[in-house]
């Protein structure tokens, strides 16, 4: 889209994202994962920090930043947080039905609030027949070969990568991954958690076991192991493992990521675009 720009050098966006405590922006920021879009290449008013599933959009509402998507992207679908009601408003005036409304949970960033001995109770706690084990090459691609896992490692292009930036764990049933808690993504000072159960196998507490390994591990490297809650489910389970609730914060699920039907004439006015 003319006008904006992938920023060579992300910091330079810095001070538009400033104060905002997700990981997934400080990736983009580091340039370790993910990139920043923006405005202007050196002195953006507005900024798009993208990874995976994930759009955080701040400083200036933007209409080309609200309907932007990177040629490189092949998903139709994204998350875009805004980081004031404005950009919530632009939000939903360029994307109209394709954007849902929801409500997520960011957890506070405090190393000292985990017990670890009771985070290994949790662990040693996993029901026989099942089995815990970091993820390995073999279980990387076991978790990328299957839909429901592939979230947890899909966001790394090789095992090699993986092992070098993020960690996770995985509990097998006679071999086979049925839960898992990985980095989803990767920053200098840690991982954000991404976790889930394959849909046979829950409701047996493995999600809380599962959960408390990588935690215990980054604790061990001396990183942090950030945790984002999708829903209230998401948040009670971090609340299990340690985590105190920091605030809640609007995001918008939109479906249809692959074409914006409508745009913005002057602010709110909105004019429909003829797709293809």
């Amino acid at each position: 889209m003319e006008g904006i720009v992938q920023m060579e050098n992300p910091s330079y966006a810095a001070e538009l994202f400033a104060g905002w405590e997700e990981t997934l922006i400080w990736s983009c920021l580091q340039g370790v994962m993910g990139h920043v879009y923006g405005d202007h290449p050196q002195h953006p008013a507005s900024a798009a920090a993208i990874l995976g599933d994930f759009c955080f959009l701040a400083g200036k509402p933007s209409e080309a930043l609200t309907t932007f998507k990177p040629e490189s992207s092949k998903q139709d679908f994204i998350i875009m947080i805004p980081q004031s009601e404005a950009w919530g408003r632009l939000i939903e005036s360029c994307w109209r039905e394709k954007a849902k409304k929801t409500i997520r949970y960011a957890m506070k960033k405090n190393p000292q609030a985990f017990d670890k001995e009771r985070l290994k109770k949790i662990v040693s706690g996993l029901q026989d027949g099942y089995e815990v084990k970091p993820i390995d090459k073999e279980l990387f691609q076991q978790c990328k070969a299957m839909e429901w896992s592939r979230d947890q490692v899909g966001l790394y292009q090789s095992y090699e990568e993986y092992k070098k930036l993020g960690l996770g764990f995985a509990i097998l049933k006679n071999g086979k991954v049925v839960s898992g808690a990985s980095s989803y993504s990767s920053y200098k000072e840690g991982i954000e958690i991404q976790i889930d159960t394959e849909k046979d196998h829950r409701r047996k507490g493995l999600a809380r076991v599962c959960g408390a390994a990588p935690i215990l591990e980054c604790l061990k490297r001396g990183i942090y192991p950030s945790w984002d809650a999708q829903n209230p489910e998401s948040a009670a389970l971090a609340g299990q493992l340690g985590y105190q609730l920091d605030h809640s914060y609007t995001a918008y699920d939109i479906c249809g990521y692959e074409r914006c039907l409508y745009h913005v004439s002057g602010y709110g006015k909105l004019n429909l675009v003829i797709g293809e």
